[in-house]
């Protein structure tokens, strides 16, 4: 044991622990994806609602994912879990409006 410690090339004094940059100092490093899949879903699904539309519910859904499994654990999740209800409403009422499979938008 005592050979192995005496051939570590690592230099104690030069070992740091990694400290992640704050956002505070340089505002660039924010990712600003969960927010705009939030806008976007919270879009899909008021036109999923309104226009009845199948297409836009499941898309609402899609984005709210996104936006969830991109957010950051210090964001307030009450916005990202009511888009994410908004969007399940919207399939849930495209559906029990017209139950027939979805046809494609083109």
């Amino acid at each position: 044991m005592s050979a192995n410690s005496m051939s570590d090339p690592r230099r104690q004094n030069k070992i740091f622990r990694y400290k992640p940059p704050t956002t505070d100092s340089n505002p660039t490093l924010e990712d600003p994806t969960p927010d705009y899949m939030n806008l976007l879903g919270m879009i899909f699904s008021m036109c999923g609602l309104m226009l009845k539309l199948k297409w836009c519910a499941w898309i609402a859904v899609y984005c709210s994912f996104i936006s969830f499994a991109n957010s950051r654990s210090s964001e307030d999740t009450k916005q990202m879990m009511s888009s994410f209800m908004l969007s399940i409403s919207a399939v849930v009422m495209s559906y029990l409006q017209n139950p027939q499979p979805m046809s494609p938008p083109w």
